[in-house]
């Protein structure tokens, strides 16, 4: 006889046929309710869609995400390598446009 090789189901990862996932305009609502309270705080959003938003703050990142059920998940994190490299390079070219300035101020004797 050969071996059985169906796959298993597994009654707790049946889906409920009476759960009807969120609409994206529902979700954009109930994002934007969580949202409020963290914008009043000062956190800027990097990025947004219906279902999710990305904020920062200073050295803080803080991922908010809206599942197909309408709860809202948050997971604060630093800031990525990416986002300290672009501050780093930001810096250095605010000093080199400084430095350019002071070099033609007192070049053409302004200074």
């Amino acid at each position: 006889m050969l071996p059985d090789n169906t796959p298993k189901l597994d009654p707790q990862k049946i889906p409920d046929p009476e759960i009807e996932p969120i609409s994206p305009q529902e979700a954009e609502t109930i994002l934007q309710e969580a949202l409020d309270p963290y914008l009043a705080e000062g956190w800027h959003i990097l990025d947004r869609s219906a279902y999710t938003a990305r904020l920062t703050r200073e050295m803080r990142n803080l991922d908010l995400r809206v599942d197909l059920l309408g709860r809202v998940e948050k997971q604060e994190t630093g800031l990525t390598p990416l986002q300290d490299s672009g501050r780093l390079t930001a810096w250095v070219l605010l000093l080199a446009a400084l430095l350019v300035t002071l070099a033609l101020t007192s070049a053409l004797g302004i200074l």
